[in-house]
Order: structure tokens, then C-alpha cells, then sequence
């Protein structure tokens, strides 16, 4: 566990909350997302991070930057210039966030086919949340994510944009049974 996680889930403990019952207790190399604090938390994460639609390389960083929020999965951030955004076209809408403000959202458009609303971005986010203006996320239920080499797995429920890997354990936000959390 890297520091900046491990201070934060520090906090979060010392706030008085405990990982739930029902919660899985993490093995060793793993997080729980019962351990990430509300508010969240921001951790910079240098693996390698992939983003790919139709085989097209998307995006391709290793300077993401992870938001950790209780009970979700990590949701990965890249920064711009690592962001093929040619291959991005701004969509209608948004959605707000009470942790980073107003998200703007975008089809990925690659090999003549259009993945629509699968990356989204804050371009004004809470000043909480600076480090990742302009940063962009993406959907890995609608393109292809890696992480270290690992294909990372789609949070459930659609809404969401936690991205699963081996490390990190639940349950998650957004799986049936979730809709109080």
C-alpha cells in the first residue's frame, strides 16, 4: 500500500469509522474499498495505465491519478497530454459531483466506430479536486483499461467508473443490494 493511501486510510479510521462486517478483509498486496475515506482521497499512481477502443490506443500514462472513495473502486485520472484526444468528441450533458463539481463528458471515437459517453473530465472541478482538471476518465464497461498490464473490470451498475483489479476488494458500490450506500 502506498503512503499517500495509507495516511489517508489513517484519517479515515481515526474518524471513528471501522471497515464494515460485511466487508472483505483484504489479503496481502490488496486494498479494501472499505479502507478509502469520504471525502476521498487523491493518490498519484506511476504503473502504467492503457486506455484502447477498437484496438486504437486511446490514452497511455504513468502519472495517473487514482481518486479512492469509500465503498467504489479506484477510479484512474490521466492527465491530458497523455490522452490521445483526437479521438475524443464533447458530448451534450453533465453530471455533478458533490467531491469534484460539474464532469463533462465525451464519445471515443476510433477504427470508424463511436463508443458513446465513455470518458468524461472536470475542467472546473472544487478547488479539493484541482489536481485533476482536466484530467480525463474513462468507462472501462465501454473501452478497454489496463493497469499494469492487467485488463481492469467495470464497476457494476453503469453509473460508475471504478475500475477493479485484483488488488482491490469489496463489495462494491453499484452491485444489486448497493442502492443505500
Amino acid at each position: 500500500m502506498n503512503d499517500d493511501l495509507e495516511s489517508a486510510r489513517k484519517g479515515w479510521q481515526h474518524r471513528g469509522q471501522q471497515r464494515p462486517p460485511f466487508a472483505q478483509a483484504p489479503g496481502p498486496g490488496q486494498e479494501s474499498v472499505w479502507d478509502y475515506p469520504r471525502p476521498p482521497a487523491i493518490v498519484p499512481d506511476a504503473r502504467e495505465v492503457m486506455v484502447r477502443a477498437h484496438g486504437v490506443e486511446i490514452a497511455r500514462t504513468r502519472n495517473a491519478i487514482r481518486i479512492l472513495e469509500t465503498a467504489s473502486p479506484p477510479t484512474f485520472y490521466l492527465p491530458p497530454e497523455d490522452v490521445n484526444t483526437s479521438h475524443l468528441l464533447r458530448i451534450a450533458g453533465s453530471t455533478f459531483c458533490e467531491w469534484k463539481g460539474a464532469a463533462s463528458y465525451f464519445d471515443v471515437v476510433a477504427a470508424n466506430e463511436r463508443v458513446p459517453g465513455a470518458a468524461w473530465a472536470y475542467f472546473e472541478p472544487f478547488p479539493e479536486s484541482a489536481a485533476i482538471r482536466g484530467c480525463y476518465a474513462f468507462y472501462p464497461g465501454k473501452v478497454e483499461c489496463f493497469v499494469a498490464g492487467e485488463r481492469v473490470r467495470a464497476q457494476a451498475g453503469g453509473f460508475y467508473g471504478g475500475w477493479i483489479t485484483d488488488e482491490v476488494i469489496g463489495p462494491f458500490k453499484g452491485e444489486p443490494g448497493t442502492g443505500g450506500w
